[in-house]
């Protein structure tokens, strides 16, 4: 075990995490140089589509330094916020973290709050500033900022740039050095206990497990249990990641890699589970929180003939993914489906992407929301997940919603548009400090409702992109909140219904109606779109008709001929009306559910 380290990549969204990774396999030789690619660890098509980390992944290196070969187990991580769950079951799996700042950008938001996981969990921090071959690099700017954020020397701040190389064989020598190796948990070195930190499934072989050792030795055909779920199973194959799977002869006390379990049930294997013997007495490892969804949207198949097609595929991602969450619901209009969690926007979007590609099905989302609490004048108190379920006016005593404590780090001369912008969303300041050169740290509150509302886009508008931005879910407050409803034809369609503030209902009633009277295709009647809410109409738009001239045919002839078939064609329209659906394309609630 001295000779093993186990660290992992933290950092701001694009700060070049995937990057250096790459430079450190190339380096190591963990892949020939002509089987080497941009950002190797991130596997998924999205994933090199979007240009961001979405899955952690595990990867082992060998390295030799003063004569001594050293096993580094390096674990590559997201940097968007909304996947902070895997970071933070990344580092529960590792001793150390490279700290990894961008040189053009600086010390980010999200950089303060993965940091701050790291410290939690007792890491030793490496601090690196990246980029230094960019000609827009500040390292000096950079390493003065780190130095004072970390309470450090600015000699301890190593330089990389992942593009060329430079810096990156130092870097690995610093990660053998500072650090620490790896130990047992227990004394008897006889007994094998294992933590999951991550699992994928496969059709052939069951689910993987993704396991840390921490004490003990597992071998091939070994009888293992999960000690939360109680099953037990066999180890169909043990191995590691360099980066493709390995198998092993055994996986040891200190080690990162894989258990095949061929168990092919969902439910059973879970993040946070211990792996162990099968007849160990001893009680499970501390595992992990289970994370609280923030956003709500449901998900309905198009057709109902794919609704267990769409609880499978559910199954599956969330064996990959289990920061999701989601339950059976039933609608009127759409059918059967799903009601769905997710810790973000962004997560949401890329759960509903995946569905669509890796099990070929046809969606329709629903707007997202967030949970409400309702009291009602009955004295009946209950929690909506759902705007289409959030009961009408006259029925309610009091609202609460979650609020959020913001952190917005930012270039000082954009601070008068943010306040102006956060007065729109209803949030405010509680301090501010100044934070490098030229730059200010703010700390707000504000609605989650509100965070949701376009601010991330927004702020990045307004600061041209030099903003950052992290928060964390705080307590519930009370709200002055509304159902809107969109209604088609006299017809409310759920997927649309949104709770919004009351003194913004008639706006956001505006914008839906005129979003959805852009988006929807015609048809063969003119019907109306409206924006219903507190008893009342509050916007209106009407949608002709499709025209189609029913005398194209005709060639010469009497006119009366053709203003029978004109009349012909009003009564048909007008009959339409009468007892006519509007169809709604699968596109149109994609496009709004997307921002413009």
């Amino acid at each position: 075990m001295k000779n093993i380290r186990n660290f992992s990549i933290i950092a701001h969204i694009d700060h070049g995490k995937s990057t250096l990774a790459d430079r450190m396999l190339e380096i190591t030789h963990t892949i020939e140089k002509r089987k080497m690619c941009e950002q190797v660890l991130d596997s998924m098509d999205l994933e090199r589509e979007r240009g961001i980390t979405i899955k952690m992944q595990p990867v082992r290196m060998k390295w030799s330094h003063d004569g001594q070969e050293y096993i580094l187990n390096l674990i590559d991580t997201p940097g968007h916020i909304d996947f902070s769950y895997e970071v933070s079951r990344a580092l529960k799996a590792v001793e150390g973290s490279i700290l990894l700042v961008d040189a053009t950008q600086g010390v980010q938001a999200q950089t303060l709050t993965t940091l701050n996981m790291a410290k939690d969990q007792g890491l030793k921090i490496i601090p690196v500033v990246s980029k230094i071959d960019s000609p827009l690099a500040m390292v000096e700017g950079v390493k003065k900022e780190i130095a004072k954020l970390l309470e450090i020397d600015e000699s301890e701040i190593l330089e990389v740039s992942g593009k060329t190389g430079e810096g990156v064989e130092n870097l690995l020598n610093e990660v053998i050095k500072r650090v620490p190796p790896p130990t047992s948990e227990l004394l008897d070195t006889k007994i094998f206990r294992s933590l999951v930190f991550d699992f994928q499934y496969s059709n052939h072989r069951g689910v993987i497990v993704y396991v840390r050792v921490f004490n003990g030795e597992v071998r091939k055909n070994t009888p293992l249990i999960f000690k939360v779920a109680g099953e037990t199973f066999n180890a169909v194959e043990v191995g590691i990641f360099s980066p493709s799977d390995v198998p092993m002869e055994s996986l040891s006390s200190g080690e990162i890699g894989y258990i095949v379990t061929g168990i092919k049930q969902p439910g059973i294997a879970s993040v946070g589970d211990t792996v162990s013997f099968a007849k160990d007495p001893t009680p499970a490892l501390p595992g992990y929180l289970t994370p609280s969804p923030v956003v709500w949207a449901s998900v309905y198949p198009e057709g109902q003939d794919d609704f267990d097609e769409l609880k499978q595929a559910l199954g599956r991602l969330r064996l990959s993914d289990s920061s999701f969450a989601y339950e059976e619901e039933s609608s009127g209009t759409l059918g059967r489906g799903f009601r769905c969690g997710f810790l973000g926007m962004l997560h949401l979007e890329i759960i509903v992407e995946r569905l669509r590609r890796e099990f070929n099905l046809h969606l329709v989302v629903t707007l997202p929301s967030i949970t409400y609490k309702i009291e009602y004048k009955n004295g009946k108190t209950e929690m909506i997940y759902s705007p289409s379920l959030f009961p009408d006016d006259h029925q309610i005593t009091k609202v609460y919603e979650p609020w959020v404590l913001v952190k917005i780090i930012t270039p000082s001369q954009y601070i008068g548009d943010i306040i102006q912008k956060l007065f729109d969303h209803e949030g405010s300041i509680e301090t501010t400090e100044t934070f490098g050169d030229n730059r200010t740290s703010l700390t707000i509150n504000m609605p989650l409702r509100e965070l949701m509302r376009n601010f991330f886009n927004e702020l990045k508008s307004i600061t041209s992109g030099y903003a950052s931005i992290s928060y964390k879910i705080m307590d519930l407050k009370e709200a002055d909140v509304v159902r809107l409803d969109i209604l088609v034809a006299d017809e409310p369609v759920q997927a649309f219904s949104r709770v919004v503030s009351r003194r913004r209902a008639q706006e956001e009633a505006d914008e839906l109606v005129k979003k959805l009277h852009s988006v929807l295709p015609r048809q063969m009647f003119s019907f109306k779109i409206q924006g219903f809410a507190m008893g009342r109409i509050l916007a209106s738009r009407s949608m002709s008709a499709m025209q189609k001239d029913v005398t194209d045919y005709l060639y010469g002839g009497d006119i009366t001929r053709k203003m029978k078939l004109r009349e012909k064609q009003k009564k048909g329209k007008k009959r339409m009306k009468a007892t006519g659906r509007v169809n709604i394309p699968q596109d149109v609630f994609l496009k709004m559910v997307k921002s413009d």
